[in-house]
């Protein structure tokens, strides 16, 4: 067998060993990432003890279980664990020299360079050889004009003249063009990062246009996502999927996550969750990213696959440790969740954008000298979010303006910006540390948290754990995220104290509920390893999944929700059923809506609300209410499905008894009330109607109005089950109002029709009727369908 067949064979034994312990070892490993990041020396945090490293911020043990852990913890392990370890060692051991030596084969037996043509045909390249008084290691275009690569097979060219090219002109010809094909690629991206108007940007896609018919590979990627997207470019999803499949065979992950996505949804290709299932498989194979979230997503919720929670877990933490190693102290970016549904039923509900007057306001306010609003802009701009662009530039200006004038929250900031750097602050510890260091003094928590940071990996200062320790307590005293998440970690690892597992899951707890996604991350991995807390892989992959959806790929969030808003439903609703697919309850939620309303016309009509079923039902086990009561009406109506009184009476229940929604329960007074899919109880109705209105004050007009035709049916039904003719038959009306009772009534009756025979002829005398002029006879409508309401 050759050497690369072995190399083959070596690395997908590889492989599935590698899979197999990710999905056998429960405990796991705290920082199983094939992304993790590398952080510069002096980073590193020195003199703790071995087996720690810093991972996006915090300090984390290499290993599952810490040296100081009771000995009643270490004496439940049993001796067959210790011996599968070994075994495990072993085993990675030799995989690992196994690997070695064939990699060393491989380079051995490397083949040799031949000459083609020239004066040497055939003969091997002499690598280094001289030419023009340089030495050239490998094949060189110098001295030629047309840019072909050749080669000396003597060490002095000048001495011997013996040369070939080390390319047929096929070659040299495929090189060239795909050389061209990369400098056009390289022009579009240039101006696709450094313009942000919509005609420069559009430019920019026509290089990438260019480069993707001269068949490279990144720029068949981008183009074939703003196809899929209508991106900058005419939406054209047929001519999308030909992109994915070429990029599919060439090996592209991108290609392959995303030709499993048409799949999945059944754009532009008859729908199929087995194919999506390969296609996703094998992107994640590759190292994409999204295709691990959709698995991770898929093993969770059980979706074309057996449900799996380890399954989901590994999927999950893979992705969450790149994202918190990619994700600096600031928390990471804003994740906006509208929901289209909650816009609709609240139009003056705020969605958390901030209208562009309302900008203007306060931009007018900071240039005035206003330092509040100079610090709020300044960290609208340097987080983004709410509808204001990431923009470091002008977040450092409105920062300087403010700690100028002595706001400390501004001079914080400041300490930040230059303690992480950017293209537009360059990283310097000790500017960085003068800015905390006066935020400090003024008892800011933002500079007391730099500060501790400074202290803790010794940034322009020495190292120094009691003072790190200090300051992050100030800071988490006073409430802010990162001190509580820096001091959890000091707990956890037994930084600058003792190690107080308990201590760190409490300021953990502390920092998520503030928002902070380490913290989660942190979580996370705790419960998952079962470390200071009881192991659940539930509770660790809700965690996890929290994390993967504030990668930078949430981002599109905000981008489907411009396209919607600017009457693009194709575009947007392709985008949120991506989000979809990865998970994300609010893509769902909106994927829904649009197809609830049939307003995306790529999808036939036929089908609209069969899907739009399928994504509510993806949206309500995520325990999204309305998504629910939806799941309701559909089985009510037969929408997508057949009808159904039974299940939609179970998803009101459901909606009723986890959600306390008023519709819910509105909706299921109806049903008591008219029999549908439960017996007939109009005691029951009215039960439920009167919790509808308790739970919602909006609820109280219907509910007065179905309670007063309760009222109706109810003395309607008493009067017929009662007997009238035997009730009449006991009543003696001599006894009753004596025995001239009828000379009575009929007095009574001769006067009411006397009174009424005068009121008419008054009524003729003072209003005079033209001839043969008629009072119209109003027309009476159908009474309308008794329906439970919206």
């Amino acid at each position: 067998m050759g050497w690369r067949a072995r190399l083959g064979v070596v690395l997908c034994l590889a492989a599935l060993w590698a899979g197999g312990l990710a999905a056998a070892d429960e405990e796991g490993n705290q920082d199983e990432s094939l992304e993790s990041k590398t952080l510069s020396a002096e980073d590193q945090v020195k003199d703790h003890s071995t087996g720690t490293r810093v991972v996006a911020g915090q300090i984390f043990l290499e290993s599952g279980k810490s040296d100081s852990q009771s000995e009643d913890e270490e004496n439940f392990h049993s001796q067959e664990e210790e011996k599968e370890n070994s075994l495990e060692e072993l085993n990675s051991l030799e995989m690992s020299n196994l690997l070695n030596k064939d990699l060393e084969e491989a380079e051995i037996q490397s083949p040799v360079l031949t000459a083609i043509g020239g004066t040497a045909d055939g003969e091997p390249c002499h690598f280094p050889f001289l030419f023009m008084e340089k030495e050239y290691a490998e094949c060189t275009a110098d001295g030629r004009e047309d840019g072909r690569l050749w080669c000396a097979t003597t060490y002095d060219y000048k001495k011997d003249q013996k040369w070939g090219f080390c390319e047929t002109e096929e070659q040299s010809n495929k090189r060239r063009q795909m050389q061209e094909a990369e400098d056009v690629y390289q022009t579009g991206m240039k101006i696709l990062n450094e313009s942000s108007k919509k005609a420069q940007k559009k430019e920019a896609y026509q290089y990438l246009l260019k480069a993707a018919d001269m068949n490279h590979t990144k720029a068949m990627e981008k183009v074939s996502y703003a196809l899929l997207f209508g991106d900058y470019l005419k939406q054209n999803i047929q001519s999308s999927k030909e992109l994915f499949e070429k990029l599919t065979e060439e090996g592209s992950p991108k290609g392959q996550m995303a030709l499993g996505f048409l799949y999945a949804s059944g754009l532009g290709v008859n729908s199929s969750q087995a194919k999506a299932l390969v296609y996703y498989t094998f992107g994640a194979l590759g190292g994409n990213l999204i295709a691990h979230m959709i698995l991770g997503y898929r093993y969770w919720a059980g979706i074309g696959v057996l449900q799996s929670c380890e399954s989901a877990l590994t999927h999950y933490r893979l992705v969450a440790n790149h994202v918190a190693s990619d994700i600096s102290l600031t928390g990471g970016t804003v994740v906006q969740r509208i929901r289209l549904a909650d816009e609709v039923e609240n139009p003056g509900m705020a969605s958390g954008m901030l209208e562009e007057d309302l900008i203007q306001y306060y931009q007018f306010l900071a240039e005035k000298g206003d330092v509040q609003a100079q610090v709020g802009l300044g960290q609208l701009h340097l987080h983004g979010g709410r509808g204001v662009e990431q923009n470091h530039q002008r977040a450092f200006e409105y920062f300087n303006q403010a700690a100028n004038a002595g706001n400390s929250h501004a001079m914080a900031f400041l300490g930040k910006m230059y303690s992480e750097g950017s293209d537009v602050v360059p990283q310097s510890n000790e500017t960085a540390l003068q800015y905390f260091k006066k935020a400090a003094d003024m008892g800011n928590p933002v500079g007391q948290s730099g500060l501790g940071m400074a202290y803790l990996y010794g940034r322009g200062v020495p190292v120094n754990y009691e003072l790190a320790l200090k300051y992050f307590q100030k800071a988490a005293e006073q409430g802010w995220v990162d001190g509580q998440l820096q001091l959890g970690s000091m707990y956890y690892n037994g930084i600058g104290v003792k190690r107080d597992y308990k201590q760190a899951l409490k300021y953990f707890n502390l920092a998520s509920q503030g928002g902070h996604i380490l913290a989660f991350y942190n979580l996370a991995q705790m419960h998952a390893t079962g470390t200071g807390v009881m192991r659940s892989c539930h509770t660790a992959v809700e965690l996890f999944k929290n994390v993967c959806e504030r990668g930078r790929w949430s981002e599109r969030l905000m981008t489907a929700y411009n396209s919607y808003k600017d009457g693009d439903s194709n575009s947007a609703v392709v985008q949120y059923l991506l989000l979809a697919e990865q998970g994300y309850e609010v893509a769902q939620s909106n994927a829904a809506f649009i197809l609830d309303q049939k307003e995306a016309s790529i999808v036939g009509e036929n089908e609209t609300y069969p899907r739009a079923l399928l994504h509510w039902n993806r949206a309500a086990s995520q325990g999204y209410t309305v998504a629910r009561i939806k799941l309701g009406d559909y089985h009510f109506y037969g929408f997508g499905t057949d009808v159904d009184y039974e299940t939609a009476f179970i998803h009101y229940r459901l909606a009723s008894e986890q959600q306390h929604s008023a519709q819910a329960m509105f909706n299921l007074g109806y049903m008591h009330e008219k029999g549908l899919g439960i017996k007939q109880d109009i005691h029951l109705a009215k039960r439920f109607y009167d919790m509808a209105a308790e739970a919602s004050p909006d609820a109280q007009v219907p509910v007065f109005l179905a309670l007063c035709k309760l009222g109706v049916i109810y003395s309607l039904q008493y009067v017929r089950e009662i007997n009238i003719r035997e009730i009449f038959s006991h009543i003696d009306m001599d006894q009753l109002l004596g025995p001239e009772w009828d000379l009575y009534l009929m007095t009574i009756i001769a006067l009411l029709l006397g009174t009424i025979i005068a009121y008419r002829q008054r009524q003729h005398q003072a209003i005079p009727r033209p001839a043969g002029l008629r009072p119209a006879v109003p027309q009476q409508e159908p009474p309308p369908e008794h329906q439970p309401p919206q």
